[in-house]
């Protein structure tokens, strides 16, 4: 009896404790970790390969990621503007559709990529990393290939930029401030494991980054042309280095990729 007794104290605890709890917060994180998951185990490459790579001839590899990059615009895209508009009951542009602050944007964006570039150029020296990207390997060697494969890519970083910068940072910005910043990295660095060190350590000072421009800006829009335009530098740099087989630092290692590309 004494034990009943405790156990609907903890109960009635519980649910005071929840009745008392921001019920967007919770939706937020909530759908954020089930939306995570089910792109994870369903709308992912692995998915594809155990289960539909049967379906299709050649390209599968391509197929792969273009199934990973629409299933996850879906997943982290589609799905939490719904919970803005209809669950919400919200307008998207609170959540990072909205130009913003434009000359803040532009100018951190350009800045942030032209200090990016030589860390690039410098990073891509190492063999290993140039020929860990871009993830499509038969991107290196079909111009077609790369540019659909860039395309995808475009579309899924719309869709990244979305769930960390738009959705859970300007979900939680009205309950916690600029500690949304650091909330929203911890999952971004996270999904970052497994790729080359250098990735992962910069993915830190990259979340912070991306959070504080859409914070500043009050758009995700910066943090989509940033990021991809981070991207597209990489996969374009570790193609050139490849093809070129031009592993140097210098002035001398730029004029060999040019004149191996023209």
């Amino acid at each position: 009896m004494s034990s009943s007794f405790k156990i609907k104290n903890e109960i009635e605890n519980l649910r005071r404790i929840l009745s008392g709890m921001d019920r967007k917060v919770i939706v937020i994180f909530l759908s954020v970790a089930v939306l995570q998951t089910i792109s994870w185990y369903y709308t992912s490459r692995m998915f594809f390969k155990n289960n539909l790579s049967g379906l299709f001839g050649g390209g599968v590899q391509l197929y792969e990621f273009l199934y990973w990059y629409a299933g996850d615009f879906i997943t982290l895209l589609i799905i939490p503007a719904l919970i803005v508009k209809f669950y919400f009951k919200e307008d998207l542009n609170k959540y990072g559709f909205t130009p913003g602050d434009k000359k803040a944007g532009f100018i951190i964006s350009l800045s942030f990529l032209l200090i990016m570039l030589p860390v690039i150029w410098i990073v891509s020296a190492e063999p290993s990393f140039t020929l860990a990207y871009p993830l499509l390997a038969s991107a290196r060697y079909s111009w077609k290939i790369f540019i659909i494969y860039e395309a995808g890519l475009f579309i899924y970083l719309i869709a990244w930029e979305f769930i960390w910068r738009g959705f859970m940072l300007f979900g939680l910005k009205e309950k916690f401030g600029y500690y949304a910043v650091l909330i929203q990295m911890i999952p971004f660095l996270i999904l970052h494991n497994g790729k080359p060190p250098a990735e992962v350590f910069g993915a830190i000072l990259g979340g912070l980054a991306l959070g504080v421009l859409a914070f500043r800006t009050n758009s995700i829009y910066y943090c989509v042309l940033t990021h991809a335009g981070v991207m597209f530098a990489v996969d374009i740099i570790s193609i050139l280095r490849y093809r070129a087989n031009e592993f140097g630092l210098g002035f001398s290692s730029i004029i060999h990729i040019i004149k191996n590309f023209i």
